[in-house]
């Protein structure tokens, strides 16, 4: 297996041709997952809005039944030339690992595979298919880091010929994150809003992009951590009409609980107050928020904390594993948390 790391997909994408015909891109940040199909899809010359050339699928159409997958490799377009078959939503599926490892055994064929899957486990079947072989590239896609969220904000507002505030872009850096899809579409919303001002300021990102991202997101996690079920259902009210994934709660719910694990270990190893834990691990907490994750420090325990984020981890792979049902299962998780801080 080739393994392209984060810093080196835009230096891959320039190869020409690609070394390779079969791809796994996969991680939990499904928007980056999505970006970088698209982009390995785009360079592959084939004609993507040929309908006879791109087969698009969803891994449940694959199901049990790796048969289906290859004889889509091996068909022949109508008309000739390469082909491109997509499969998206892949976690457990054994017939699409079944299949990525019959493929990377044959010979190269004129079809290019591209399977987007999610946050996939090292020993997943999907996973050790594509490890097994060396004709096969996996590009594992992870949360940006602040340096790559610092260049995708260089680079949506350089191509409105706009600058930004150091502390306009501090703000956006607090409300961006967790999924590449969801940041690019808040700064490229941010530059429509500012188009034609030579500098953006703090108010304009306040103006802008608080309600529809992080800041939205933070009032249901605020809510599930003051208990506050009436409070949590009116901010995912919010969310879903913004049209930002409900997943994107969950997994921030999941963050903000590994964050409270930090900070309960010191609290309990140094007897330590929740202010100063906050202090030291929180200095990324918007200031309106720490006084409720404090709070909320002082009524859950440290063992308690751990089987939440454990449950949490657990609801996010299931939703990854049953696309279909994610944000039924991402509602009753939160829920249940919400039930949790009231019950504390």
């Amino acid at each position: 297996m080739a393994e392209i790391k984060s810093h080196e997909f835009d230096g891959f994408l320039k190869r020409k041709p690609l070394p390779a015909r079969l791809f796994l891109v996969y991680g939990p940040d499904r928007g980056l997952v999505s970006e970088r199909a698209a982009a390995l899809a785009a360079v592959t010359g084939i004609d993507l809005k040929d309908a006879f050339s791109v087969v698009k699928l969803d891994a449940g159409d694959v199901g049990s039944q790796p048969g289906r997958l290859i004889d889509e490799m091996n068909a022949i377009g109508l008309f000739g030339g390469d082909r491109l078959v997509w499969i998206r939503n892949a976690g457990s599926e054994k017939g699409v690992s079944d299949a990525l490892d019959v493929l990377a055994r044959a010979l190269a064929g004129p079809s290019t595979l591209i399977i987007e899957a999610g946050d996939l486990k090292k020993g997943a079947a999907l996973r050790k298919a594509a490890e097994s072989s060396a004709q096969v590239v996996a590009i594992a896609c992870y949360a940006d880091d602040g340096r790559a969220l610092q260049a995708l904000i260089d680079q949506e507002l350089a191509a409105e010929n706009l600058r930004i505030s150091p502390a306009a872009r501090d703000r956006l850096m607090e409300t961006i994150g967790g999924d590449r899809l969801a940041s690019r579409n808040e700064v490229r919303k941010l530059a429509l809003y500012c188009r034609g001002k030579a500098l953006i300021e703090e108010q304009d990102v306040e103006d802008i992009v608080g309600d529809a991202s992080a800041i939205s997101t933070d009032d249901a996690i605020d809510a599930i951590l003051k208990g506050d079920r009436d409070g949590f259902l009116h901010a995912i009210q919010k969310i879903v009409s913004s049209k930002t994934p409900v997943f994107l709660v969950l997994q921030g719910c999941l963050r903000q609980f590994q964050l409270m694990e930090l900070m309960r270990a010191e609290m309990d190893e140094k007897r330590a107050p929740a202010a100063q834990a906050i202090a030291t691990h929180g200095r990324h907490l918007h200031f309106r928020r720490k006084p409720i994750v404090e709070n909320a420090l002082k009524t859950w325990s440290g063992p308690a904390i751990r089987r939440e984020t454990q449950r949490l981890q657990a609801a996010i792979l299931q939703s990854r594993q049953r696309a279909a049902l994610e944000d039924t299962i991402a509602m009753q998780t939160m829920l249940a948390t919400v039930l949790q801080s009231s019950r504390r």
